[in-house]
């Protein structure tokens, strides 16, 4: 067999007989010593490595044959494409280059069914770098970037949420929903977005930031839909979904993607309004508040009630911790007025807003907080004595606090 690499060569010098097919053994003809040099220096021009490779990449690149041992600089985000490893070592018969995300994530996509180190793809990290290198069926790194990802993926790490902060997008702010950078982990399943995110609420869910979210169904009035983070199983990417389901085994989730629920919840909740826009808001951690013109009115009455549940604006399918303002006010005749908004599960866990008006006409406002029900309710009572009072009583509601993300800094 002709011996055509460099690395084909014998390192017992008899038994090198020929230079890519040229003989040069006993009485080989003179003008076969010539060629051989020739061909000795072609090869190791071509085999042996010298001077390394430098080049920049701002865009998805294929990697050929003759980017051996070049140092690929990704300045953006992209992905690298292998050829076939049989056809990067069909003349060399090994290949290696080094990859470095600088600007963005770099996912390593082999050519068909082949692989790098057992699997799929591989991302290697903004900020990271990877020697990526070929044995001619498959492709292998020095494991630190599968090291790394089995790390965190590691259950034992726990669930949280960084980032990942809702709002109203300016453009649209009635149907378009942005998402801050977020970091999120529910178990072993780890994904991250470094970027902003927009997904719309009026267009059924497609992938990529500006695309529909809805997983299924249309936009409908005065709903409450759940903000949930994707992971995409080919590369690890994010993306999110909206939905009204309370679960994340209950969302219907798109090919090819898995939720990430840390603790099993979503990341935030928006609302619509009467006529199926999103209400605008502002979320601080897991502080959810109205931004709006006028707080919503939930109860705003002359006379007395009794103690009962009053649905506000605020998220169903959880508990939510409700914060509300309330006005309350007596008239000249001195009617006291008591104002009582209790726990929407548990009634005996009360606060009282009390205002007397033994010194006349008054009028009282105050900031409380309670927790509802799953429907976004919570129980309010009126009691006016000794007479209706001629002032109108009111409760709004100003937010609310998702105490039960497990976000990290809220």
């Amino acid at each position: 067999m002709a011996r055509n690499t460099f690395l084909s060569w014998d390192t017992t010098a008899g038994n090198n007989t020929d230079v890519a097919g040229i003989y040069i053994g006993e009485g080989c003809p003179p003008s076969n010593m010539n060629n051989s040099d020739r061909a000795i220096m072609a090869i190791l021009r071509r085999d042996v490595d010298g001077k390394v490779v430098y080049a920049a990449k701002a865009t998805n690149y294929t990697a050929l044959a003759t980017d051996n041992n070049a140092i690929l600089h990704f300045t953006a985000a992209a992905t690298l494409s292998l050829t076939a490893a049989a056809t990067l070592t069909a003349v060399t018969g090994q290949w290696h280059v080094r990859v470095i995300a600088d600007g963005g994530d770099v996912m390593i996509d082999p050519s068909g069914a082949e692989t790098v180190d057992g699997a799929t793809a591989l991302v290697v990290p903004d900020g990271y770098s990877a020697d990526i290198i070929c044995n001619g069926t498959a492709f292998f790194t020095d494991k630190l970037i599968t090291r790394l990802n089995a790390k965190t993926n590691a259950s034992d790490i726990g669930s949280f949420v960084i980032g990942g902060v809702l709002s109203n997008s300016t453009s649209a702010p009635n149907t378009h929903i942005d998402i801050s950078g977020i970091y999120a982990r529910s178990g072993s399943s780890f994904v991250t977005s470094p970027s902003v995110y927009t997904k719309r609420l009026d267009a059924a869910w497609a992938a990529g930031t500006g695309n529909g979210g809805l997983d299924t169904g249309t936009k409908s009035a005065n709903t409450t839909y759940r903000v949930w983070v994707l992971h995409k199983t080919a590369d690890g990417s994010a993306d999110f979904i909206f939905s009204t389901a309370t679960t994340a085994g209950a969302v219907t989730v798109p090919a090819g993607y898995t939720i990430v629920a840390p603790n099993g919840f979503d990341i935030g909740m928006v609302l619509t309004d009467s006529g199926g826009n999103i209400i605008r808001f502002i979320q601080d951690g897991n502080n959810f508040r109205w931004n709006v013109t006028s707080f919503p009115n939930d109860l705003s009455t002359t006379a007395a009630r009794a103690i009962s549940l009053l649905t506000c604006t605020l998220p169903t399918g959880r508990r939510v911790l409700g914060l509300f303002q309330a006005f309350i006010g007596t008239n000249a005749t001195g009617t006291d007025v008591i104002m009582e908004i209790a726990d929407g599960i548990n009634s005996n866990v009360t606060q009282f807003i009390e205002n007397y008006g033994s010194n006349g006409s008054s009028r009282l406002r105050a900031v409380v907080e309670q927790f509802t029900n799953t429907s976004g309710q919570v129980s309010v009572g009126l009691t006016l004595n000794p007479a209706p009072s001629a002032t109108t009583n009111t409760l709004q509601t100003l937010g609310w606090r998702d105490y039960q993300i497990p976000r990290i800094g809220a």
